[in-house]
């Protein structure tokens, strides 16, 4: 697999790990409120469900590594599977809360998730 193709792999894992971060352990901070868009007495009232949103972004964030170091041909698949996966939660992500998520996940797993196929 190419170079860039890696990077494309890597790139949304990194932005699943931050999600993580934001979600698990920094829901209720003004650093994830801005972010997420919520209020304080949102966030503490919804802390616990964002943690386990958050552990699923890591789900995702943990599959997106182990493809992109993986070796082929399971690699590969990984690679398509999880990149599949995280376009598809941004597809209902941007349906049912906010269409941002379309541009900050949809689109950009779409896009490396061609790259992946086009170094294969």
């Amino acid at each position: 697999m190419s170079i860039i193709a890696i990077v494309g792999v890597v790139a949304p894992a990194l932005l699943h790990v931050y999600i993580l971060v934001l979600e698990m352990f920094l829901w209720t901070s003004s650093r994830a409120r801005a972010a997420f868009g919520t209020t304080e007495k949102f966030a503490v009232s919804t802390k616990a469900m964002a943690a386990n949103q958050g552990l699923y972004n890591g789900f995702l964030a943990a599959g997106l590594l182990w493809g992109a170091f993986a070796s082929d041909p399971i690699g590969f698949q990984v690679r398509v599977f999880f990149l599949a996966c995280v376009a598809v939660a941004g597809l209902y992500g941007a349906a049912t809360t906010s269409r941002k998520i379309l541009f900050v996940q949809t689109i950009p797993a779409l896009a490396v998730l061609t790259l992946v196929l086009l170094a294969r």
